[in-house]
């Protein structure tokens, strides 16, 4: 299986487990700057070159060299599970994406013919009631984590610990897992670690939010979006991301971490 999801910079400073919608495009072109001094000129996802990926088969022999060894100081971030779910909806469902189409196909079409949502309309800017429509969109991502119907989950809202777990079951090791609501406090625990070719000056670097702008904005705070019901789904889902990573499952208004993550906890729970 490997390490897919995994980046490295080409001077092997530093390897990073993507976790989807928890900042990856800001940590991305932080590892690329730190090795070229310059940021990617684009979407970093879209990267071919000057950065390992596990996707690229060149860059499979040196990621995995560097996480058996653990010769690399290796991290990820995650995210609180309502934000991430929300922000999952808004961008991925409402929003058009960079090539001016809809996020896979007719996966639209079908949420809105078989649970009945609405997006906005074709452009994603129409006014429909988006808490109605996110529950029911919480329904179907239930659907495809439960029982992998009527799809297979989506990267970008199957659970964070189930990302988190492939580098972990297949011989990595994490040395650091910071939270998106405290960025730079994370990010700079990373770069104090490693030895970089270029310095990188976390006050400066701008965040690279690739998803902002692609559908429509969230008109109320993310509290309201979750009753109780809503809540339940939740937890089904992301049980393990609320427990392992310290978020609040009682108070979806509380974005922040309760508590400090316990590093051997989570390679022990995820490792098995």
């Amino acid at each position: 299986m490997g390490f897919p999801g995994t980046w490295m910079t080409e001077s092997e400073s530093m390897l990073y487990r993507v976790v989807p919608k928890c900042a990856c495009s800001t940590i991305g072109q932080i590892m690329y700057f730190s090795d070229h001094g310059q940021f990617f000129d684009g979407d970093i996802h879209d990267a071919q070159s000057g950065l390992h990926k596990w996707a690229m088969d060149d860059s499979q022999e040196a990621i995995s060299r560097n996480v058996k060894s653990h010769r690399t100081y290796a991290f990820t971030c995650v995210r609180n599970p309502y934000t991430r779910i929300l922000s999952s909806f808004f961008d991925k469902i409402c929003g058009i994406q960079r090539n001016g189409k809809r996020y896979r196909g007719n996966l639209v079409p079908t949420l809105i013919f078989n649970y009945g949502i609405e997006v906005g309309g074709d452009d994603g800017k129409g006014e429909f009631d988006q808490i109605q429509s996110f529950r029911r969109f919480l329904l179907f991502a239930r659907d495809t984590i439960r029982w992998r119907r009527p799809m297979d989950p989506d990267i970008h809202w199957s659970a964070m610990s189930g990302h988190v777990a492939t580098f972990i079951a297949n011989g990595g090791r994490y040395d650091r897992i910071f939270w998106t609501e405290k960025f730079n406090e994370g990010m700079q625990d990373v770069l104090n670690h490693v030895e970089t070719p270029n310095p990188v000056k976390l006050a400066e670097i701008p965040r690279f939010n690739e998803s902002e702008g692609h559908g429509p904005k969230r008109a109320h705070p993310v509290e309201d979006y979750f009753d109780d019901l809503s809540m339940h789904l939740v937890y089904e889902i992301y049980k393990r991301d609320f427990e392992l990573f310290r978020y609040d499952f009682e108070n979806p208004g509380n974005k922040m971490p309760i508590g400090e993550i316990d590093l051997d906890e989570v390679h022990a729970k995820l490792g098995d």
